[in-house]
């Protein structure tokens, strides 16, 4: 006789795939809720401790751990050995395994959970059963995703029996999805009392990750590449991952880089801003005593370049905002909330994005991830605390005058402004910028001197640049006296960079002989 095990937790067509096995002379064994419902159906169908003679226990922690199960599950059917053996103990064939696993995912998703609650709903049997059967797929069919029942119950009715290559097919979703399911769990655990660990904390020398959600993406980068987007369980509510989409057509793979960006750099200011960005890099930042005017500058900072751009506010939109953002051609707004008017007066634009992301929660310590060919980069995300949050009322304890001359407030103001903006440009970056608003940006160039004159021409095609308490930002040493140079030549009073150059008394040299202040603030921020 054949036997096939059904167990699962999502009971989707579960009646129609027993119903088709029965069909075929296939005997059923199950447990608790499948069995019942199995049973109500009138479909036949017997107890796994019924068939092995041992009752369940322990709560229901022990089952299906039991030889009658695992022996035929693994069990050679062209072993002579195997088959006296199974012959020898009662064992039969169990040919059929349909098995989906405990939500723990669900489980530790929930607000409230216990850690009691998310044990009790770590899987034993089912993956013991899956593996077992998938390591024998030879002759043992296992079916853990009910999107592929169909094809189970077509190759039935075809042939009688299931082909070798959607057998292997089925055990290669299996260790996929007891990798993902004990890889839920090690985060769970390793990050549950991180914090109390008083003890030698030993890594392994491999990583595994999981994620979930798969979102099919029209395209990638370009129209030829293929995209998807996943996401971590439970991400963080500050994150891309986390928002919610009120209007608007589905995000593109650019989209959500150029979002993720753009909600980094407003996430380093409490005070009202606006953020534009646009390939990955602002092209404008600004705060305000308001979030009306936050954007006002931001607008003013580069109204070419955010035309098709990103722009995130982290205070909600009013309806005078709205009326100043629908004036130009965007592909996203975040903010916190939308008033209702002035949702209803964005949604009138067809396919602008509009989302919700939540600012109330200061971002966490994480690791970032990049994919090279063959291998993977981590590292600490940048969150250096060496640039205060709130309002600057002297110098800060990491940062040090270089020069004779000392920053004014306004300076200081400006520059703590313009690190924590350039820590966020594409290196070798630039700025220029005052207290509240970014001015000029250079990005990306080879060498550290083009992005200042990049910078600095389009600092001076503005009426409000080289006015006031206007800076020029570094993420980065500057490596030469010529950065400062120029700085000098238009007109640059004030240069803040990290420092750590074996040629800083260079450029400190020049700052002191123009009469200029010059603050190393101690970390570097590339990003590349």
């Amino acid at each position: 006789m054949t036997y096939a095990l059904l167990s699962v937790s999502d009971k989707t067509n579960i009646l129609t795939v027993a119903s088709k096995l029965v069909e075929k002379g296939v005997q059923l064994l199950s447990t608790g809720g499948t069995y019942k419902a199995i049973q109500e159906a009138g479909i036949p169908v017997q107890t796994v401790d019924s068939y092995t003679g041992f009752p369940e226990m322990l709560d229901g922690r022990v089952k299906t751990l039991h030889p009658k199960i695992h022996g035929g599950l693994l069990g050679l059917r062209d072993s002579e050995e195997h088959q006296a053996t199974m012959k020898e103990h009662d064992i039969a064939a169990i040919d059929y395994v349909i098995v989906n696993l405990y939500p723990f995912k669900e489980t530790i998703s929930q607000n409230d959970v216990t850690l009691q609650d998310a044990i009790e709903n770590i899987d034993i049997g089912g993956p013991s059963m899956l593996r077992s059967a998938a390591k024998n797929y030879q002759s043992v069919t296992v079916v853990t995703d009910p999107a592929d029942y169909d094809t189970l119950i077509n190759q039935l009715d075809q042939d009688g029996q299931t082909t070798f290559a959607f057998r292997q097919y089925l055990a290669g979703k299996v260790f996929q999805l007891t990798s993902h399911y004990d890889t839920l769990i090690a985060d769970y655990l390793k990050n549950f009392n991180a914090g109390e660990q008083d003890f030698p904390v030993n890594e392994w020398d491999h990583k595994t990750m999981t994620f979930i959600d798969k979102e099919s993406l029209r395209y990638g980068e370009n129209g030829h590449q293929k995209a998807a987007f996943y996401k971590t369980l439970n991400p963080a509510a500050n994150s891309i991952a986390a928002a919610k989409q009120l209007h608007g057509k589905q995000l593109s793979y650019n989209n959500l880089k150029d979002a993720d960006a753009a909600l980094k750099i407003a996430q380093e200011f409490d005070e009202p801003v606006a953020v534009a960005v646009k390939h990955m890099n602002p092209c404008g930042v600004a705060v305000g005593s308001t979030i009306e005017e936050a954007f006002d500058r931001c607008f003013q900072a580069d109204n070419v370049s955010i035309y098709g751009g990103i722009v995130v506010v982290n205070r909600p939109v009013t309806l005078a905002l709205a009326n100043e953002l629908a004036k130009i051609f965007l592909e996203i707004i975040i903010a916190p909330a939308f008033e209702d008017d002035a949702l209803a007066r964005l949604e009138k634009k067809k396919n602008l994005r509009l989302l919700t992301v939540s600012f109330d929660e200061k971002v966490a310590p994480y690791q970032e991830f990049i994919s090279i060919t063959g291998g993977l980069l981590v590292q600490d995300a940048d969150l250096s605390d060496e640039l205060p949050r709130q309002e600057i009322t002297a110098l800060p304890e990491q940062w040090t005058v270089a020069t004779k001359r000392q920053p004014d407030q306004a300076q200081l103001d400006a520059m703590n402004f313009g690190m924590k903006v350039v820590k966020h440009v594409k290196s070798n970056a630039i700025i220029i910028n005052n207290e509240y608003m970014t001015l000029g940006i250079g990005a990306g160039q080879m060498n550290r001197v083009g992005s200042a004159r990049i910078a600095i021409k389009q600092a001076e095609e503005k009426d409000a640049a080289l006015k006031g308490a206007y800076v020029m930002s570094s993420d980065a040493f500057l490596p030469m006296d010529d950065t400062a140079t120029l700085a000098h030549e238009h007109g640059i009073q004030a240069i803040v960079q990290p420092g750590g150059s074996i040629h800083d008394e260079d450029s400190v040299v020049v700052c002191d002989a123009n009469d200029m202040t010059m603050v190393m603030t101690g970390n570097r921020h590339f990003r590349h």
